[in-house]
């Protein structure tokens, strides 16, 4: 009898998380373990990874600071050496901060990009010349729908620029290893609470704002993730490849 949640499995398989301190990173943690992969975990806040790894048996929790090269190398070195192989990374990390453009530093600006956008680069070509030796592989970019739209009454001009950079990093990578049996997808997730929003949904009219603008009539909830994450990290995508995958309640369809 056929099984048809075999291919969504990663049993054995090993996955770098970035950003896995909190939030939505923290999830995807427990999905892609409980999915049995496993799974190396990166943040800069240590304790909270430490916390999180104490919860995942046989999980790693690595201290990183995705904007520095050589820990990115010592990240991807790391689980190599622990595992024997890298099959998935998640670039999961990323920071941004409301602000007009007009008065939007502009050292914060780049900082952001080097969080979100170089960042995945770098980790997406350490981590991609060990799956093109391997000849397999699966890189999932957590953009956001701000990388496909904006926002309009919330500035956050560094935010989805990043993002966006990152949805055409994803395609770029995707058309250049397809054939090498590297895939490389995008995951867009429309507004769900973690930390970085966690101002937006504690005030009231910003939180009925997305429930006015998204066609579903609320935010996402926790969970409402779980199967695309999987979807793009295993073999249920095997033939998807340099895809963004929207799941935001209806958010860019209209």
């Amino acid at each position: 009898m056929i099984d048809p949640l075999t291919p969504f499995r990663l049993d054995g398989r090993t996955v770098i998380i970035t950003g896995a301190s909190a939030g939505l990173g923290a999830r995807f943690a427990r999905v892609l373990h409980a999915a049995g992969a496993n799974v190396v975990m990166a943040a800069r806040r240590a304790d909270r990874l430490q916390s999180l790894a104490e919860e995942l048996p046989g999980a790693v929790a690595l201290e990183c600071d995705v904007t520095d090269d050589d820990e990115c190398e010592r990240l991807v070195d790391v689980a190599g050496d622990r595992f024997g192989s890298i099959d998935v990374l998640v670039n999961n990390a990323g920071r941004g901060e409301a602000a007009p453009a007009e008065h939007e530093d502009r050292s914060t600006f780049r900082q952001t990009l080097d969080v979100n956008l170089v960042a995945p680069f770098v980790l997406s070509q350490i981590a991609g010349r060990h799956m093109l030796e391997q000849k397999r592989g699966s890189i999932v970019n957590v953009s956001s729908v701000l990388g496909l739209v904006s926002a309009g009454q919330i500035p956050f001009g560094a935010y989805a620029t990043s993002k966006g950079g990152l949805v055409q990093l994803t395609r770029e990578l995707a058309g250049q290893w397809a054939r090498r049996g590297v895939r490389v997808n995008c995951l867009a997730p429309g507004w769900f609470e973690s930390e970085m929003t966690v101002e937006m949904f504690a005030d009231e009219s910003s939180a009925a704002w997305i429930r006015r603008k998204a066609p579903m009539g609320r935010a996402g909830i926790e969970g409402e993730l779980d199967g695309a994450l999987l979807f793009l990290a295993s073999d249920a995508s095997s033939y998807v490849t340099g895809q963004v995958l929207a799941v935001d309640g209806g958010w860019t369809a209209v």
